[in-house]
């Protein structure tokens, strides 16, 4: 109890692509996932995206040698901490027989914890490591005991497992807890032992239950609130949700952005090209809602655009006049471009009220960082994007791949 209480007192709320061949013989374990809107949390979803890009950002400053590092620097960052508003989940069992949990999908993060809603159950297969874990996401943070126990995704069963239980976590109201599936080097420095846990792919991979190191993710785009409209395919990527090749590009060396699944990309703006983010790093997210470019560039897409700022939601807004006329941003990364068409570019229109916006406005959904390009995380990627491109982690080489899907230049916005 006396490490608890320490610890709660602690806690504060363009590279050429070169792409390794993927050899997968067996076919993916896949899981679906579903989108969806937690009406208890906070409208203002870039609030809560800049909260976590800044938190994402602090965490890269903080040494992982020790937990009360990594505290320090969230509690001087001074981040509010905000429900999470809009996610995808995936249900995901722990224990034997397994207790089942609603789990944020994030790339973003790599400890795997439960019980923000729904408590940890220890049963025959929980093993107590005798360490205490805390994560801070911007968005929310949890504390609590690290266990090792069988998660069960799908068909996939995962033994002596990484598990956080949390005591105590705000910001997740309405989910249990978070997958993370990101870079297992983000998890030093959680838990008061410092050592770095595998994650839910390195687990299945090292123990031969996935035949490779890898999670493919497909989204699509929606005009619903609360809907199952996305896969994660473990150890292989799923053929049949992609149309075109999947391009891979290396993980960026420039940190920040290298420490997460991160990439090197430029954006240009329309058929005269106009350059809105000169080639530099930011990452991908699943945990971020928008396309979120650093402030300088957010200032170039707004002139091209014509865009204003809109109060009540905090994003930029066009008129109908403006839409008809708006055209494509296009991301270059390595040797590919992908086209973000203007539906894409919109915050659907019927969900317009659940972010606090006016039914008949048009939203745009890339929104403002928060800070100036040239510190080396300059961008984020977050599901808004993704939901038009499929989109492979690929842990094992280091890499990062897109390819694109029938929802790729969809209307449905």
């Amino acid at each position: 109890m006396a490490r608890l209480s320490a610890l709660i007192a602690l806690t504060a709320a363009a590279v050429a692509v070169s792409a390794k061949p993927i050899v997968v013989r067996d076919s993916p374990v896949t899981v679906p996932i579903a989108r969806r809107f937690n009406s208890t949390g906070v409208r203002n979803v870039l609030k809560a995206d800049q909260a976590r890009a800044q938190a994402l950002k602090a965490r890269s400053q903080a040494s992982k040698k020790h937990l009360g590092a990594i505290n320090k620097v969230f509690t001087d960052v001074d981040v509010p901490v905000t429900n999470v508003a809009e996610i995808y989940t995936a249900s995901v069992g722990v224990g034997t027989p397994p207790t089942t949990y609603n789990l944020i999908i994030d790339t973003g993060s790599s400890n795997t914890w439960v019980g923000a809603s729904t408590a940890y159950v220890q049963t025959s297969s929980s093993v107590d490591t005798g360490d205490e874990v805390e994560v801070s996401y911007g968005s929310g943070f949890f504390f609590g005991e690290e266990y090792t126990d069988t998660v069960t995704i799908g068909d996939l069963v995962i033994k002596n497992q990484g598990v956080g239980a949390a005591l105590f976590s705000e910001g997740f109201d309405g989910v249990d807890g978070i997958l993370g599936i990101g870079p297992a080097d983000l998890t030093q420095g959680t838990t008061s032992s410092g050592d770095t846990i595998p994650t839910v792919l390195d687990t299945a991979f090292a123990a031969g239950t996935i035949d490779a190191n890898l999670i493919g993710i497909s989204f699509e785009p929606t005009t619903e609130a609360s809907v199952t409209n996305g896969e994660l395919s473990f150890g292989a990527v799923d053929d049949s949700k992609h149309t075109g090749d999947i391009a891979f590009v290396p993980i960026t060396s420039t940190s920040p952005a290298s420490e997460y699944v991160g990439i090197d990309q430029s954006i240009t703006y329309g058929s005269a090209g106009t350059t809105i983010l000169s080639s530099t790093a930011g990452i991908t997210d699943t945990g971020t809602t928008l396309v979120l470019l650093a402030s300088d560039a957010l200032a170039k897409y707004q002139s091209a655009t014509g865009a204003v700022a809109d109060n009540s939601t905090g994003l930029l807004k066009i008129t109908q006049a403006q839409f008809d006329k708006l055209e494509s941003l296009f991301f270059h990364i390595g040797d590919n471009t992908y086209e973000f068409t203007p539906n894409a570019q919109i915050w659907p229109r019927s969900l317009n009220s659940a972010i606090g916006g006016d039914a008949n406005s048009i939203y745009l959904v890339t929104a403002d960082l928060g800070s100036n390009s040239g510190q080396g995380l300059d961008f984020i990627d977050g599901y808004t994007f993704l939901e038009r491109f499929y989109y492979v982690y690929d842990v094992a080489n280091a890499q990062v791949g897109f390819a694109t899907t029938q929802f790729t230049n969809a209307t449905t916005n």
